[in-house]
């Protein structure tokens, strides 16, 4: 199973980025941005500055590592690379890709939470994994995330 990235994306006013995710058949969910890497990407970390253009239109600096989780799915172990990073910019009106052109993928809501554990407890944020590692380390993100860090996504 190929890797993914997560983005843990803070805003201008140190709020959380997230998706609130509503799929036909599914409960409301949520999640952080991120996609598989792809063959062509060359890094962990151009894939995440792909996935989150793709996904938000964004571009991001102080692109830090968090964690590595994995964990089974579908019968196999999916393993994700979680980031931290900071919003330069982000134009919704550049979103593309399969996601918003398939209807039945449902709809992909930008939320902004406060860096606070309620924020990530009250909602079903998945996958558990990243759940359960933002939940432990929510109010450091602004530390851990050192917005002097520039990094080139080449």
């Amino acid at each position: 199973m190929r890797p993914s990235v997560r983005g843990v994306l803070l805003d201008h006013d140190e709020r959380l980025v997230l998706f609130r995710r509503t799929v036909p058949g599914r409960d409301v969910y949520w999640t952080v941005p991120g996609g598989h890497v792809e063959p062509g990407d060359g890094s962990l970390e151009r894939t995440l500055h792909r996935e989150l253009f793709e996904e938000l239109g964004a571009t991001v600096f102080a692109v830090t590592p968090l964690t590595t989780v994995s964990y089974e799915w579908r019968g196999d172990i999916k393993t994700q690379h979680v980031y931290g990073c900071r919003l330069l910019s982000m134009d919704l009106a550049l979103r593309n890709g399969p996601e918003f052109e398939d209807p039945s993928r449902g709809v992909y809501e930008v939320e902004r939470v406060r860096l606070d554990r309620s924020e990530i407890i009250s909602r079903h944020l998945v996958p558990e994994a990243v759940a359960a590692y933002l939940s432990a380390n929510i109010t450091a993100l602004p530390r851990l995330i050192d917005p002097g860090a520039v990094t080139d996504p080449s």
